[in-house]
C-alpha cells in the first residue's frame, strides 16, 4: 500500500513535469525492491518523457517478458517503437496492446491511421473502435480496462456505481453482463442482455453477446434459435455470428451443418488457427479422430506458438507427439511473444508428450509448470469449499428430508452421473446411453443454475449461506414446480427414449436439492482411486471450471471434501446414490453393468457391454477412449510419478489412504 501511494506520486509529478522529483521517488522505491513492477513500469513511462526511448523500451521488454498479457505495457512499448522510427515493431506492439485491452483508445487511433496509410481492410473497424471509446464515459473504459486486467472486483464495483445514475445505459447494461459472465452469474448476464435487445433490437454487439452467453449456459437450442435469425437478417452476417452459429449448431448435434459453416468460414479466413482447431473439435466428438488430427496440425503449421493446436492434439489421449513437434512447442515457450495461455497450453502438452516417452521427470516439470501458471488465474477458494460442504451438511439433515417427504416431481426421467472430473464417468454414461431406453446428453447446468437462483445475491464465501437454508422454508408447490421446470427445460436435449442422463459431475453438491424436486431420479457416484484420479486432473487443462483442479493442495483437498459430502449422503438419504468405482468397472464389466442397469430399473441389453459401439457425440476429453473396448493401462499412471505427489498424499489424509492401502508419507 506504501509503494502505490508513493508511486502515484511519482506519476503525480511526471504529469506537471516534474521528471527528476519523479525519478527520484522511483529510485528510492527500486532501490528497496528492485523488482516492484509499477515502478519499473512508471520509470519506463518516464524515460519515453524525457525522450530516452532506448531505454524505456529496454525496461519494457524486461516487464512484457514477466507479464505478456500486460496491454498498456504493449501501448508503452509501441509509443517507444515509433518514437525509434520502428514502424514495423509500433504496429505490432499496438495490435497486441488491443488485443489484450479493448479500452485503449490510443492504440485504436494510431491502428486506424496506420491501417489507412496502408489501405488495410481494418481501418474502419479501428476508426469504429476508436469512436466508441471516445464516445464512451470514462468510467465505463476503466471498466473495460479492469475487466481486461481480470480487476473482476474492482470492474464490478466501478459499474455498479455507474449504472446507479444511468440505470439503462446499453452499453453499461453490456458491461454489466460482462462482469456478470466472468464472475459465473450466467442467469444475471442473460437477463441484461436480453433487456439490451429488447432496447435496441439491432445492437448486433449485444445480440452476440446474449448467443456467447446462452452457449455458455448449453441454452443451445436458444442459441440455435438466435443465430438462425440473426444471419437471415443480415445479408452478410461478421464472421463472429457465423462462428457462434456453428457453435451452436454443434451444440444442438447438428453436426453436418456446424461443419459446413466453419469450412465457409476457413475459406474466407485460411489463416486462422482457431477455425480449424474448432473444427477438428467437431470431427473428434463424432469418432473421426483422424480427421481431427490433419486440422489441429495445419493448426500449428499457421502459427508455430498456437497453444490450442498442441493441447488438442495431446488432449486426443492417443496422439504421440514427433521430436520436431517437441522441439517446436519447446521454442515457443521461450518466445518472447507468446501469450501465457498459450503457454499453459503448451506445457500441458510437453507433459504430455514427455509422459509417453517415460521421461516421467521432464513430464512432471512442465505438468508442474502449466499448473502454476493456470493457478494464478484461478479463484478457487478452500475456505469456500468447506463452507458450501459443511453447509450442505448442516442443512440437509434426516430430519429435513423426513420433513418434507412425498414432495417434488414424480417423474423418473433423469439419471444423473456425480463426482469429479477424470473418475470414469464418461464411460459410465457411455455404458448406460448405449441402452435403447436411454438418451445420453451432455453436461447439463440446469441444477447448478437453480442452486444459483436460490442462493440469490449471497456470496459464496458467506458463512450461512441463503442456499441451501431456503430448503428449509420453500412451501411443498416450489419443489414440484423445480422438478417440472428441470423435465421441461432439458427436454430439447433429448431423443424420444423414456430415461436420459445429465452427467455434471458437480452436482454432487446437491444431491439433496435432486432428491427433494426429482425423488424417483436416480444418482450415481462414479468414483475413482484418490491418486488416480486426482493425478488425472492435474494432468488436464479443462475448458473452464474446476478450479481446484490446478494444484496437489487443491486438488486433494477437494476429493477430500468430496467423499466427506458423499458420505453424508449415504448416512441421510441411504440407497438413493449407487457408487461405481471405476477400477472395479475395469475389472469386471459385466457384473458392474448389471449393478448399473440394476439400479437404474432397466432390462439387461448386450449394447451396455458392447459400448464402444455406439455411435453418439461425446465433448468429454474421453471422447476417444469410450470408443475402445475397455482396457486398464490407465489405471496407475500415478505410480510413474508417486515420488513428486508427497504435496497431493497430504492433502488428502490418512483416512482416505488408508482405504486404498497407500502408506501416507512421512
Amino acid at each position: 500500500m506504501v509503494n502505490n501511494e508513493t508511486i502515484q506520486k511519482a506519476r503525480a509529478a511526471l504529469s506537471r513535469g516534474a521528471f527528476d522529483e519523479s525519478q527520484a521517488i522511483l529510485e528510492t522505491i527500486l532501490s528497496q525492491d528492485a523488482t516492484d513492477f509499477e515502478a519499473r513500469y512508471a520509470l519506463a513511462v518516464l524515460h519515453r518523457a524525457k525522450k530516452q526511448n532506448g531505454e524505456a523500451k529496454r525496461i519494457l521488454l524486461d516487464l512484457l517478458s514477466e507479464k505478456p498479457d500486460f496491454g498498456r505495457g504493449f501501448q508503452e512499448l509501441a509509443y517507444c517503437e515509433a518514437a525509434l522510427d520502428e514502424q514495423d515493431g509500433a504496429q505490432t506492439a499496438f495490435e497486441r496492446a488491443v488485443e489484450l485491452d479493448a479500452s485503449l483508445l490510443n492504440s485504436w487511433k494510431y491502428l486506424a491511421k496506420i491501417y489507412e496509410q496502408q489501405r488495410d481492410n481494418r481501418a474502419e473497424q479501428a476508426s469504429k473502435q476508436a469512436a466508441f471509446l471516445g464516445d464512451l464515459p470514462d468510467e465505463l473504459r476503466t471498466v473495460i480496462s479492469y475487466l481486461a486486467a481480470n480487476r473482476l472486483a474492482d470492474a464490478e464495483r466501478l459499474c455498479r456505481f455507474f449504472m446507479k445514475q444511468n440505470k439503462t445505459h446499453i452499453e453499461g447494461m453490456r458491461l454489466m453482463a460482462e462482469v456478470a459472465a466472468r464472475t459465473g452469474v450466467f442467469g444475471d448476464a442473460e437477463f441484461l442482455l436480453e433487456t439490451v435487445v429488447e432496447l435496441q433490437p439491432d445492437h448486433i454487439d449485444a445480440e452476440l453477446q446474449l448467443v456467447h452467453i446462452l452457449l455458455r449456459r448449453q441454452r443451445f437450442h436458444k442459441a440455435y434459435e438466435r443465430t438462425k435469425a440473426l444471419c437471415q437478417k443480415h445479408n452478410n452476417p461478421p464472421q463472429q455470428a457465423l462462428a457462434l452459429s456453428a457453435s451452436a449448431c454443434f451444440g444442438v448435434g447438428e453436426n453436418t451443418e456446424a461443419i459446413q459453416i466453419y469450412e465457409q468460414l476457413i475459406e474466407a479466413s485460411p489463416h486462422d488457427p482457431a477455425l480449424k482447431v474448432s473444427l477438428a473439435h467437431i470431427y473428434n466428438a463424432i469418432g473421426s479422430a483422424d480427421h481431427a488430427v490433419t486440422l489441429f496440425k495445419e493448426a500449428y503449421q499457421l502459427n508455430t506458438s498456437f497453444g490450442d493446436a498442441y493441447w488438442s492434439l495431446a488432449n486426443t489421449k492417443s496422439y504421440r507427439f514427433s521430436e520436431e513437434e517437441i522441439t517446436a512447442m519447446t521454442k515457443s515457450l521461450t518466445s518472447e511473444g507468446t501469450p501465457q495461455l498459450d503457454q499453459i497450453q503448451i506445457h500441458f502438452a510437453l507433459g504430455k508428450a514427455y509422459e509417453d516417452q517415460q521421461k516421467f521427470e521432464r513430464s512432471f516439470d512442465h505438468y508442474a509448470k502449466g499448473n502454476a501458471l493456470k493457478q494464478k488465474t484461478s479463484n478457487h477458494s478452500a475456505e469456500q469449499l468447506d463452507i458450501r460442504v459443511s453447509t450442505q451438511i448442516d442443512v440437509c439433515t434426516k430430519d429435513l428430508f423426513e420433513q418434507r417427504s412425498g414432495v417434488g416431481h414424480t417423474a423418473y426421467d433423469p439419471i444423473f452421473i456425480v463426482g469429479l472430473p477424470r473418475a470414469g464417468s464418461t464411460l459410465l454414461e457411455q455404458i448406460l446411453a448405449s441402452h435403447s431406453m436411454v438418451d445420453g446428453t451432455m453436461e447439463l447446468h440446469d441444477i447448478l443454475d437453480l442452486a444459483k437462483r436460490l442462493r440469490g445475491r449471497d456470496k459464496a464465501s458467506d458463512p450461512s449461506p441463503r442456499y441451501p437454508r431456503i430448503l428449509q422454508e420453500l412451501g411443498a408447490d416450489k419443489f414440484t414446480q423445480f422438478g417440472k421446470q428441470f423435465i421441461a427445460d432439458t427436454r430439447a436435449y433429448r431423443g424420444s427414449a423414456p430415461r436420459f442422463i445429465d452427467k455434471m459431475p458437480n452436482n454432487f453438491f446437491h444431491v439433496g436439492l435432486i432428491k427433494l424436486i426429482l425423488p424417483r431420479a436416480k444418482i450415481i457416484d462414479a468414483r475413482r482411486h484418490p491418486m488416480s484420479c486426482c493425478f488425472s486432473g492435474l494432468k488436464q487443462l479443462f475448458g473452464e471450471g474446476q478450479e481446484f483442479s490446478y494444484s496437489q493442495e487443491e486438488i486433494g483437498n477437494y476429493y477430500k471434501q468430496y467423499v466427506r459430502l458423499m458420505n453424508h449422503w449415504d448416512e441421510v438419504l441411504p440407497g438413493f446414490v449407487l457408487r461405481i468405482q471405476h477400477e472395479e468397472v475395469v475389472e469386471d464389466l459385466d457384473k458392474q453393468v448389471k449393478r448399473l442397469l440394476d439400479f437404474c430399473e432397466l432390462p439387461f441389453e448386450d449394447g451396455c457391454l458392447n459400448f464402444h459401439k455406439t455411435e453418439r457425440s461425446v465433448r468429454t476429453p474421453s471422447a476417444e477412449q469410450v470408443r475402445q473396448p475397455i482396457y486398464r493401462s490407465g489405471l496407475d499412471q500415478w505410480r510413474n510419478f508417486e515420488h513428486f505427489l508427497n504435496p497431493l498424499k497430504h492433502a488428502l489424509g490418512a483416512e482416505i489412504l488408508d482405504d486404498y492401502g497407500i502408506t501416507p508419507p512421512q
